[in-house]
């Protein structure tokens, strides 16, 4: 197996290759090259890692083994949460605030494209190029990232944000996304112990309506100035839906004519059945015996 050494900058073919596995467990394999001596690797799975457990088999490089004599880094949505919950982990925890959400579509164009099955385009506002920046310098001298933006849609969302835009600085590191319903010592102890991924599915339905609001809102709110005859007006996802149903239910009110009509009501009963005709003649009926 052949794999390209720094040294020589060139493709050497590898020296005591082994199969491991890296600290974000993808696979490799690590030699050394034959000609200077230098560690190399190639990333990759071969028939060799078929069978071996990556926890026996992992290697740590100094540069990862070096984070974890760092703190790890907590990231919430406001300033004053930040000083909250940084009483109760104490030292041992960086708490830094994203101050909401530092990304977004942009103010000056949609930012979504409709024809590509509503592709959203998301750019880091100019207010908030400074806090990425400093949680970008932050996350560099973290072990580990906790995501502990609010317990909701909008949270979730802007935790997902966060991995995006901080994930040049993120690396290998790891990242738990932390949920806590109330800011006391047991409530944020029972989340630090029970991390959890992200959750997508919210993420999704934030996004949703975060476009469909961008929709909305471009291509009617220049309407309803133009027709109102007042700036600053914007049309909403929810308002403009519930006026097309009041208008569309009025004009049906006011496209009615009347027509004359009657109602007939009667009450009706079942007769009892005819009695049979009487007998005439004084003649029995019956056959004499």
């Amino acid at each position: 197996m052949q794999a390209y050494c720094v040294k020589c900058r060139a493709q050497r073919e590898m020296q005591d290759p082994r199969p491991v596995f890296n600290s974000n467990g993808t696979p490799a394999t690590r030699g050394t090259c034959p000609v200077c001596g230098t560690k190399i690797s190639k990333m990759g799975r071969t028939p060799a890692h078929e069978g071996l457990a990556p926890e026996a088999h992992t290697v740590v490089s100094k540069a990862t083994a070096g984070l974890a004599e760092k703190p790890p880094l907590v990231i919430v949505e406001s300033p004053a949460k930040a000083r909250t919950v940084g009483r109760f982990l104490g030292k041992k925890y960086t708490v830094r605030a994203s101050v909401g959400h530092v990304r977004d579509l942009p103010a000056n164009r949609m930012g979504v494209d409709v024809e590509d099955d509503f592709r959203p385009h998301y750019v880091i506002p100019a207010k908030r190029q400074d806090v990425v920046r400093e949680l970008r310098a932050k996350v560099k001298d973290s072990s580990q990232v906790y995501l502990a933006t609010d317990p909701d849609r909008e949270g979730e969302a802007i935790s997902w944000h966060l991995v995006q835009a901080l994930g040049s600085a993120i690396g290998a590191r790891p990242v738990h996304r932390v949920e806590f319903h109330e800011i006391t010592q047991d409530a944020i102890e029972h989340a630090f112990a029970h991390p959890r991924k992200i959750d997508m599915d919210r993420v999704e339905a934030q996004q949703a309506r975060r476009i469909l609001d961008r929709i909305v809102g471009y291509t009617l709110s220049p309407l309803l100035r133009d027709k109102m005859g007042r700036r600053g007006l914007s049309a909403g996802r929810v308002q403009s839906v519930a006026v097309r149903l009041v208008v569309e239910r009025e004009r049906e009110i006011a496209a009615f004519v009347p027509v004359e009509y009657w109602s007939i009501e009667a009450e009706l009963a079942k007769q009892n059945p005819p009695l049979p005709p009487p007998m005439r003649g004084g003649t029995s009926p019956c056959p004499p015996l």
